[in-house]
């Protein structure tokens, strides 16, 4: 799967929101991706439009114009049956050193996270 988006938006530690990270973007097609994890939970939620899915591991790699997310083969039915879902950046205006952030708080404990920016 697919999205292009001009923004990522990330929020490594809301207080407002308990502590929360969150990483979310639209896509250039309208369709919302977002990625939370309480910093008390063992898990990772995953929201592709309106359909919200709890991951109990997943990787993340970020580069200048890429994020990659894959998931185990047993939970391919949040990215609707497939195993990985990558984000193309159409623009310059995101944050790289945030996201990276919010992913290392989003993926501590819970899954991996590779850099190559």
């Amino acid at each position: 799967m697919q999205l292009k988006t001009a923004l990522l938006f990330a929020t490594p530690c809301d207080e407002e929101e308990d502590d929360m990270a969150t990483l979310c973007c639209h896509s250039d097609k309208g369709q919302m991706f977002l990625l939370t994890r309480y910093p008390d939970e063992d898990t990772v939620d995953l929201t592709l439009d309106d359909e919200p899915s709890t991951l109990d591991g997943l990787k993340a790699t970020l580069s200048a114009q890429r994020l990659l997310i894959e998931v185990a083969a047993g939970d391919r039915d949040a990215l609707r049956g497939d195993e990985q879902l990558e984000i193309f950046l159409t623009s310059a205006g995101t944050d790289l050193d945030e996201v990276a952030q919010t992913l290392r708080n989003i993926l501590d404990g819970t899954g991996s996270f590779v850099c190559e920016l």
